[in-house]
């Protein structure tokens, strides 16, 4: 008998346990929004029963945008949280370029707490642009403007210069090529004012087997570089400066928590400076400076 009812017990259990994780597996199915395939990628837009909508460029891919429309202080991604690194850098930036929309993310974020910036995005991807609009909320408004175009380009043909230059560019699994070497930062640093920066989001050498060439491209084209390693994520957040100066971990995390509690983030940006702060202060005599192919290799 009471082996009869261990049993029955058991078999309870194990139903209660089987319907529980089917139950957690449906609230955590995403459903299809979008599919398309435009000129760059294939697109993919699903959202999840918390609302929260994901920008893909194939299926099984990385995730390029996590939003959830309508509360643009809401960041998933934590690289897209390191990335805001660079406002304590430049506290108060009154032109911005984001180069890589994506779900818009990033822009929307600073349209939200800079609401005086002029905000400049470029995506090549005409659809993107428009997939962000229709599905995850983005919008232009006098101050912030989309353009369809090459990111290089864009920049090599700015007149007016930035104070912070998010470079966020991403096929399905990597950054554009031109979009990495020694003469397109040579091009972004021209496009800075002398208190700017460039923020840039590469993924770590775990996933990318150029990551020592990048972060040493970015040290040959820059005068100061500093490198946020994102707690949970394979991404680190490169951050450029064409100015001198040496900034500590202490400063810039003392700098990144006054601007989170004076802006109200969700989030403590001087948490994320203690966490992943490094300064480049090194060339690496083994890795490569990445240059446009037929241009000579600059000497170490």
């Amino acid at each position: 008998s009471c082996g009869l009812t261990t049993c029955r017990r058991l078999r309870l259990s194990l139903g209660l346990v089987l319907f529980l994780a089917v139950c957690l597996v449906a609230s955590n199915a995403e459903t299809i929004l979008y599919e398309g395939k435009s000129a760059y990628n294939n697109i993919v837009v699903t959202e999840d029963s918390s609302g929260l909508r994901t920008l893909l460029f194939e299926k099984d891919g990385a995730r390029q945008s996590v939003v959830k429309p309508g509360d643009p202080d809401h960041i998933e991604l934590p690289y897209a949280r390191a990335a805001m690194t660079a406002l304590a850098l430049c506290e108060d930036p009154r032109r911005v370029l984001v180069v890589g929309l994506g779900g818009g993310t990033i822009p929307m974020f600073l349209r939200k707490h800079y609401p005086l910036a002029a905000i400049d995005v470029v995506d090549i991807d005409p659809e993107v642009v428009r997939v962000a609009k229709k599905f995850f909320g983005f919008r232009e408004d006098a101050r912030m403007r989309a353009h369809a175009a090459d990111g290089r380009r864009f920049i090599e043909q700015s007149r007016q210069p930035y104070d912070i230059v998010f470079l966020d560019a991403f096929g399905p699994d990597s950054i554009p090529r031109h979009l990495a070497t020694l003469e397109f930062l040579h091009s972004v640093r021209r496009a800075l004012t002398p208190r700017g920066l460039v923020a840039g989001n590469v993924w770590s050498s775990s996933t990318n087997r150029q990551y020592d060439d990048m972060v040493r491209t970015y040290r040959e084209a820059f005068s100061e570089l500093y490198i946020i390693r994102v707690e949970g994520a394979g991404n680190r957040i490169l951050l450029g400066l064409p100015r001198a100066g040496r900034v500590t971990r202490n400063d810039l995390s003392k700098r990144a928590a006054a601007i989170s509690k004076q802006h109200g983030f969700r989030f403590d940006l001087g948490e994320l400076v203690v966490g992943g702060f490094q300064a480049a202060i090194k060339r690496d005599p083994q890795a490569h400076i990445l240059t446009d192919p037929g241009k000579p290799k600059p000497r170490p």
